[in-house]
């Protein structure tokens, strides 16, 4: 017999080799439904897999966060096993749970098509009521390579396995899978799953490696969750910003220009016109200084700022001109360095804010490109604030706060915060440890005292500082880093940055790196997927739509308004096209216009204008000045 002891504190006595499922369906019958995996001495341990002496067990049930990993990971087994009997010839790499299901990369002779997910899901289906029991079994290094020695995939991962790691395969029948484990016990408990799409994925991300097909997939415990996700689904779909963009003609990814390089198109270099002045004004109320800075740099400033060694490999290679070495610039930060130090500074200075609109170029891998989301040309809005130790907590305050402004006038939300640190285990970090110390404790205690809620991220510090991370989960559902406040107190010492102090002595200002609202190119993407192009009236690349009822009748009144709009800063066009009435107005709609107008005699003979809103099937009639005065309070207010 074994004791087992629960969360609550009580225990009981069982047989050796009893499972979780059958601890959960001695204690009732609706827990044992419930159950999908369970911790046994804080260890992951599947449905039916035997416990073999005294332990704390604390049953995992459908309503835990970690029953949605442990299904589809188990789901990711079962598709596989799938896989395997179509095209006997697979070999798999690997098959992790993700956020909102599973995928697994797989090598064929013969390609997976997308019609072919639906006969994988019926073999699936078929294995689902064999109910294969998915067996756990411990193997040696050597067992593992001899069972495994006609699978590279499967070999690398083994060899590449630390010494002393206990290697684990699964079992369902006749399909064998190297895992870690962590699984729903049976394929019968996994019923309700959908195969999403097929795409291409180096094996270990190494652009180098053989390119697998990766297949997605999700998996929910009732068939209502499941279709309910799909619709989700179905709606991101809508709001791809890849779609959004060519159908609104926002920019463009040409392969002649260059992969990850975009192309703003006239709508797309309207909208972010007009986030570049949005942002230009608001630094400027708050203090900020603008500079420009060359998109180049030598090779001696980045080694000078530290990045040669700790980012070198996310950059361009170098060019050599005229005994000089320079590198496409992947960040600005030295050069606002050098403008620091173009001038002498004082205490009294302090402290100097620098913000520019500047553009970077990172060697990101082809694989990781996606759209506007990940490119290789960026552009941002950077800043960069050289103040005094007494001044730091409320310059990084100061810039929060700026961003939380920026992010509530575009209309997204913080998903959460994190505040990076540094591991010491870890070498990437600059050795100061006084500094660092410094550093982060004086950003936890700026976040404690305002009350801001956070998670401390250790190791995932920028090498010479902590930082503010600030999250925002886009309509897509991607988590992504919007806004950075990052603290520096070592870029100061590697370009002898000083100010003389109020006692007539040098003194080391610190750096506040301070990123906004991420690139223009992400945040065109965050922007098309929230408002689903529909931007609201005071980004829209146009804002007015005056369409005449007749050429011949309506022609004149409508070019009045439409240059009194324009006049009034509103970005007004005038559709003049011979087509029909119905035609215009419904080219108005599927381009997203806010706001269109259409004149026929009543709005001649009245001076007045009859407008209808996007989305909306109202018409109203007003007088022009009224209408004016309405859209201008709705810019001014940036109404979403």
């Amino acid at each position: 017999m074994i004791k087992i002891t629960f969360p609550d504190g009580t225990s009981k006595e069982y047989e050796r080799g009893i499972s979780i499922e059958q601890i959960a369906g001695d204690i009732s019958s609706s827990l044992k439904k419930q159950s999908v995996a369970g911790y046994v001495n804080g260890d992951l341990y599947d449905l039916n897999r035997p416990i073999e002496e005294d332990a704390s067990v604390e049953i995992i049930t459908r309503k835990d966060q970690k029953a949605f990993e442990v299904l589809n990971h188990s789901a990711a087994h079962l598709m596989a096993q799938a896989v395997k009997r179509l095209y006997p010839d697979a070999k798999f790499g690997v098959g992790p749970a993700i956020r909102e299901g599973f995928y697994y990369d797989i090598d064929t002779k013969e390609p997976i098509r997308e019609e072919d997910l639906l006969k994988i899901e019926n073999m699936m289906r078929r294995i689902v009521k064999e109910q294969q029991s998915m067996e756990r079994k411990e193997l040696s290094r050597e067992e593992a390579l001899a069972f495994f020695n006609d699978d590279p995939y499967k070999t690398e991962l083994i060899t590449d396995l630390p010494e002393d790691e206990i290697i684990t395969v699964y079992s369902q029948n006749e399909f064998t899978d190297l895992c870690r484990g962590g699984h729903i016990g049976n394929t019968k408990n996994i019923k309700f799953f959908k195969l999403l799409s097929i795409a291409g994925a180096y094996w270990r991300g190494d652009s180098s490696r053989n390119q697998l097909q990766r297949i997605y997939g999700t998996a929910w415990f009732t068939q209502e969750d499941l279709e309910k996700h799909l619709e989700i689904l179905a709606e991101r779909k809508e709001r791809d910003h890849r779609k959004l963009g060519k159908e609104l003609r926002i920019f463009e990814l040409s392969n002649d220009a260059g992969q990850g390089l975009a192309l703003w198109l006239p709508n797309g270099y309207t909208v972010r016109k007009i986030l570049e002045d949005y942002v230009y004004k608001l630094e400027k109320k708050a203090g900020y200084l603008h500079v420009s800075t060359p998109v180049l740099g030598t090779k001696r400033l980045y080694e000078i700022s530290g990045h040669w060694d700790h980012y070198r490999e996310n950059m361009f290679p170098v060019m050599e001109r005229d005994g000089e070495t320079f590198v496409l610039r992947p960040m600005s930060c030295p050069h606002h360095m050098i403008v620091y130090k173009s001038d002498l500074r004082s205490y009294r200075d302090l402290p100097i804010r620098y913000a520019e609109i500047v553009t970077q170029h990172r060697y990101e891998a082809s694989g990781a490109l996606s759209g506007l989301e990940r490119v290789r040309a960026m552009t941002l809005t950077d800043a960069h604030l050289f103040v005094r130790k007494d001044q730091i907590k409320k310059e990084v305050l100061d810039a929060y706060n700026l961003i939380l402004q920026a992010i509530d006038d575009l209309g997204l939300e913080i998903e959460y915060v994190e505040l990076a640190l540094r591991d010491k285990a870890k070498g990437k970090f600059h050795d100061n440890d006084e500094l660092w110390d410094l550093a982060e404790k004086l950003m936890k205690e700026l976040l404690d005292e305002e009350g801001i809620e956070y998670t401390a991220m250790t190791g995932e510090a920028a090498f010479y500082g902590p930082k503010i991370d600030i999250q925002v989960r886009t309509a897509m559902g991607h988590v992504i880093t919007m806004s950075t406040v990052q603290l520096d107190f070592l870029l100061p010492e590697r370009f002898d940055l000083t100010y003389i102090g109020q006692d007539g002595e040098k003194h080391r200002p610190v750096v506040i790196h301070r990123g906004l609202i991420s690139t223009w190119e992400r945040l065109m993407s965050i922007l098309l997927e929230q408002y689903k192009g529909a931007f609201p009236t005071w980004l829209a690349p146009t804002q007015i739509r005056v369409i005449p009822v007749s050429l011949d009748n309506h022609d004149k009144y409508a070019k009045k308004i439409n240059d009194l709009f324009i006049d009034y800063d509103l970005r007004s066009e005038l559709d003049m096209r011979e087509e029909k009435l119905g035609y215009k107005i419904r080219a108005a709609q599927t381009e997203k216009i806010p706001y269109q107008i259409v004149v026929g005699d009543d709005e001649v003979n009245n001076e007045t204008v009859t407008y209808r809103k996007y989305g909306e099937k109202e018409q109203v009639t007003v007088p022009t000045k009224e209408f004016i005065h309405m859209i201008q309070e709705e810019i001014i207010n940036k109404s979403k």
